[in-house]
C-alpha cells in the first residue's frame, strides 16, 4: 500500500512539474515591495510577476500606487526627491536596484509610453531615430532601416511615409502616440510599460492602439496601467487590482472579471466604488 502511494505521489509531482512547464515565464518580478515618498508609503508589500509576451493591466482607483508600481520598474522614480523602495524587483532575475546597474541600459530594455502622446519638437522620423543617436549610432542605413520597421511595427508607416520629415507635432494625438511608441520600439525593449496610454485618445485611435498591442506581445512583455475596465478585459491576459498602495488581486483577467476572490475586487469592477 506504502510503495503504491508513493507512486502516486511521484506520478503527481511529474504532473505538476509539467503544468508549470507550461505556464508562461516570468519577465518581472516584484518581491514583497514597499516603497515611499518621504513618510507617505505608496506601495505595501507587493508581491507579483509579470509574465514574459503577455500583458499585464494594473487597475485601481486614482492614487492607489499603479504608477508608481509601473515606474519602479525601470527607476523613473528615481527623479522624484525623497522617493525609495524597499524590497526587490528582478528583471530576467536580475535585480534592479543594486548599485552598479546601468540605468540608461535599463531603459533600452524596458521602454515606456506615457499618457499624453509627448513627440518631441523634431520630424517625424528624428522622433523615432532619437533613441538610436543618444546610444551613438551614426549608420545612415542601419538607422532609417530601424526607423521605417518600427513605424511598421506600430502601423503608422502607411500613414506617414510621405510626412516623414514633417514634425510630429502636425500628427493627430492617435498617430503621435503611434511615434512615441515606434521610438520605443526602434531601441529594441524586450518590456514595454504604457501608463494610460489612450486616456487621452479618441474611439477609434484608441482602438488602433490596443489592436496594435495584441500583436506586439508576440515579441514585447507589455503592462499597461488603465482606468478603463473594458479595456483591461478586451487586451490584457493578467490582471492586478490595486487599492490605497496594497495589491488586492491578481490573476488571469478572465478569472479577476468573472470570478474575483476579493469582494473589493469585485466592487470595483462593477462600479460599486472607485
Amino acid at each position: 500500500m506504502t510503495e503504491i502511494l508513493e507512486k502516486e505521489k511521484g506520478l503527481l509531482n511529474i504532473e505538476k512539474r509539467m503544468i508549470e512547464d507550461n505556464e508562461p515565464k516570468n519577465k518581472l518580478s516584484a518581491i514583497d515591495v514597499s516603497s515611499y515618498y518621504g513618510d507617505f508609503q505608496a506601495l505595501k508589500n507587493i508581491t507579483m510577476d509579470i509574465r514574459t509576451n503577455h500583458i499585464t493591466a494594473l487597475i485601481g482607483p486614482s492614487g492607489c500606487g499603479k504608477s508608481t508600481f509601473l515606474r519602479i520598474f525601470n527607476r523613473m522614480n528615481d527623479y522624484i526627491d525623497g522617493f525609495r523602495v524597499e524590497g526587490k524587483i528582478l528583471y530576467d532575475n536580475k535585480n534592479l536596484y543594486t548599485g552598479n546597474l546601468a540605468v540608461e541600459q535599463l531603459r533600452k530594455d524596458i521602454g515606456m509610453v506615457f499618457q499624453k502622446p509627448n513627440p518631441f519638437p523634431k520630424t517625424v522620423f528624428e522622433n523615432v531615430a532619437f533613441g538610436l543617436r543618444i546610444q551613438g549610432i551614426k549608420d545612415k542605413t542601419f538607422i532609417e532601416e530601424r526607423v521605417v520597421s518600427s513605424l511598421k511595427q506600430a502601423v503608422l508607416w502607411d500613414e506617414v511615409k510621405d510626412n516623414l520629415h514633417k514634425s510630429a507635432l502636425s500628427l493627430s494625438g492617435g498617430q503621435q502616440q503611434r511615434v512615441c511608441l515606434a521610438r520605443t520600439m526602434a531601441v529594441e525593449p524586450s518590456v514595454i510599460l504604457m501608463d494610460e496610454p489612450t486616456s487621452a485618445l479618441d474611439p477609434i485611435s484608441t482602438a488602433k492602439i490596443e489592436e496594435l498591442l495584441k500583436e506586439l506581445k508576440k515579441n514585447y512583455t507589455i503592462v499597461i496601467v488603465t482606468h478603463n475596465m473594458q479595456q483591461a478585459g478586451r487586451i490584457s491576459d493578467y490582471t492586478s487590482f490595486f487599492y490605497m498602495g496594497e495589491l488586492i488581486e491578481y490573476g488571469k483577467t478572465h478569472n479577476i472579471f468573472t470570478k474575483p476572490k476579493e469582494i473589493r475586487t469585485e466592487n470595483y469592477i462593477t462600479g460599486r466604488f472607485g
